[in-house]
């Protein structure tokens, strides 16, 4: 008898049991998916605050038509580098530089490119100045592997000194890292 009464707790115990887990389960699920959904409306409104209305995505340079685009190159500058370190971690001494030629392209359809785009030959020097200012802070290692990061700073400077984005793009035609 004393057997049978424990199997009969037992088993009531796991009915008890099986009962507030679905119950439980039920109502995590539903906290869960509305965690899910509040987390993705946050990740969406983040993602849409990363795009900054001053820059050009990558979309928007995509659907520049080729012959809306007007490329201007400036040629062959040597811009020294940031001194770095070797690879036993001692001090470099050797004077590094890069030779750069750097090609901004402009959209012709832009609002602002019949203000500023023929100005960029008179202001040439001071775009020199900007890629001098951002390649210098580099060294040759850095150089070399963040071509793209770097042409992405120099495009930011280039935008915020006009105060607009007629220049959408930045490239390296060639470079070289001494």
């Amino acid at each position: 008898m004393k057997k049978n009464f424990v199997s009969i707790a037992i088993l009531a115990l796991l009915i008890v049991n099986i009962v507030l887990t679905a119950i439980m389960m039920f109502s995590v699920m539903s906290t869960n998916k509305k965690t899910a959904s509040l987390i993705t409306d946050i990740a969406t409104a983040i993602n849409l605050e990363l795009v900054d209305g001053s820059t050009a995505t990558e979309e928007e340079v995509a659907t520049v038509s080729m012959a809306d685009i007007e490329i201007y190159t400036i040629a062959d500058m040597t811009i020294p580098l940031k001194r770095g370190t070797n690879a036993d971690g001692t001090a470099d001494t050797k004077d590094h530089f890069a030779m750069v030629s750097v090609s901004l392209s402009m959209n012709k359809t832009n609002k602002d490119y019949e203000t500023y785009g023929a100005d960029v030959v008179n202001k040439e020097d001071l775009i020199k100045g900007y890629i001098n200012e951002v390649v210098s802070q580099y060294t040759v290692e850095q150089a070399k592997e963040n071509s793209t990061q770097i042409c992405d700073e120099i495009l930011k400077k280039i935008q915020g000194a006009y105060n607009s984005d007629f220049i959408f793009d930045v490239k390296f035609s060639s470079a070289l890292y001494q």
